[in-house]
Parts: C-alpha cells; structure tokens; sequence
C-alpha cells in the first residue's frame, strides 16, 4: 500500500503532471520526484502510467 505521499504522486501522475510540475508542487527536485516514482513502481510491481491509472481507479484515488 502507498504511503501518503505516494498516494498524492499517483493521483498527479494519472492527472497528467509532469515529474517538473509536481516538484513544484512539493518544492523537491524533480529527481526525487522521478525517484518516488520508481520507488512506487516497484513497490506496487506497475511499470506503465497505464497500469497506475488501472490501480488508481481500484483503489479509488481517483474517480473513472
């Protein structure tokens, strides 16, 4: 299960922003974005933004 965090970054993700953007947000790097990122990836074993979006949607972090 994703953090807190993690869960915020999914929802950016499968809204479209880009690793820039929601570094921006969060005033990080937009390496430690892309770091989250991979780190959600392997954590929850989803290598495509697709895949995100499908767990997103189950886990009701975002609407259909």
């Amino acid at each position: 299960m994703p953090t807190r965090r993690e869960g915020q970054v999914i929802q950016l993700i499968v809204e479209g922003y880009t690793s820039k953007a929601i570094a921006n947000l969060f005033k990080v790097s937009p390496t430690m974005v892309e770091t989250q990122r991979r780190a959600i990836s392997k954590k929850l074993d989803i290598s495509y933004t697709a895949g995100l979006v499908r767990y997103a949607i189950r886990k009701k972090i975002i609407e259909p």
